[in-house]
């Protein structure tokens, strides 16, 4: 992601926290209706399926306090003095290092012993779209599909050709852990332990939150298992690789225009390989995300006569996303997933 972006913090102190008063609290949201001071347990998150499961996992004992407004784009997050003392004030700082920079350096500074993070409880893969050394882990059943050496090595020389030519630098791992449900579920578990640890008298309470959510992340491995089984195609053409968790699981393989960080805007002869490779395989769908301007995939579509659709990577919730909440995204991406690769 953006590692190269300078986090923009403001200094806490009296004066700046007296004109963020003036102008608004210019703090995050905590749309459960429970301030940290009526809570058992506040968390503080940048991203929202991190905010999900904690509000799931919480209940109404826990304040969960989202630091990106809806409809932003979570990477270019930069904190105000107020969203920095709620870092500092939250019993948890849960987020996924590397993806938000601003969101990384606040913890560091403020709240160390609160960290919660994803990337040292569960192994992310690397940001280049190859198997992760947790792969093995995983019990999926679309392991027969027959990618062929071709296509990734496209999708990868665009990614690293682009790399190169703007010299980003977006870190070891693709953060996006989440469009895998079974590491939601193995995060979920740690996320539960730790409320407990915190809130022992809580901790029957954390422990049915963990119980739900892991049940609802199995219903919906078991519906991609069923929907993902039985495929025409197997390529899936996104504007960034984000969806490197959800399509490797199932055997499809995902052609990326350019590389993990949204921001970076491929290049004339990017765009033109990945035309070819729509053209010469006779995919249909191109998609687009709702964070992201349509405007290459539209290009594409329209010399390739094939369709633009949304396959969101759930970085937060928005107008356009096909759900509204985890679950119905989820859902909404599998539909156009197995539309798109005429599943039966």
């Amino acid at each position: 992601m953006r590692t190269g972006t300078t986090a923009r913090v403001v200094a806490l102190g009296a004066a700046t926290l007296m004109t963020i008063t003036a102008c608004g609290d210019g703090g995050g949201r905590e749309e459960s209706g429970l301030s940290p001071a009526d809570a058992d347990i506040t968390v503080v998150t940048g991203v929202y399926p991190l905010e999900w499961l904690a509000r799931e996992i919480g209940g109404d004992r826990v304040a969960v306090v989202q630091l990106t407004e809806p409809g932003t784009e979570p990477h270019d997050l930069e904190l105000t003095g107020r969203q920095v003392a709620q870092v500092s004030e939250a019993d948890i700082a849960f987020h996924v290092s590397g993806l938000q920079p601003a969101v990384d350096e606040a913890i560091a500074q403020q709240a160390p012993d609160g960290a919660l993070d994803v990337a040292e409880l569960v192994d992310l893969r690397p940001a280049g779209g190859e198997a992760s050394p947790s792969e093995d882990d995983h019990d999926h059943s679309g392991d027969d599909h027959d990618h062929g050496e071709e296509g990734h090595e496209h999708g990868d020389t665009a990614e690293e050709d682009h790399a190169e030519e703007h010299g980003h630098d977006h870190g070891e791992h693709d953060p996006h852990f989440w469009l895998d449900v079974d590491l939601m579920a193995q995060v979920a578990g740690e996320l539960g332990d730790r409320m407990a640890r915190i809130h022992p008298d809580g901790s029957d309470d954390y422990a049915r939150g963990v119980e739900t959510v892991t049940t609802e992340l199995e219903a919906l491995g078991q519906e991609y298992e069923e929907g993902l089984s039985s495929c025409e195609r197997d390529e899936v053409v996104v504007g960034h690789t984000a969806f490197t968790y959800l399509t490797e699981p199932y055997g499809l393989e995902q052609v990326g225009v350019s590389g993990v960080d949204p921001e970076m805007e491929p290049s004339p002869s990017q765009i033109a390989s990945i035309t070819d490779i729509v053209r010469e395989r006779d995919i249909t769908t191109v998609f687009t995300e709702p964070l992201m301007p349509a405007a290459t995939a539209e290009t594409i579509a329209s010399e390739t006569g094939a369709r633009v659709e949304v396959l969101d990577p759930l970085e937060g919730v928005t107008e356009d996303s096909p759900g509204d909440d985890y679950p119905s995204i989820m859902r909404g991406n599998l539909e156009a997933l197995t539309t798109a690769l005429d599943c039966s």
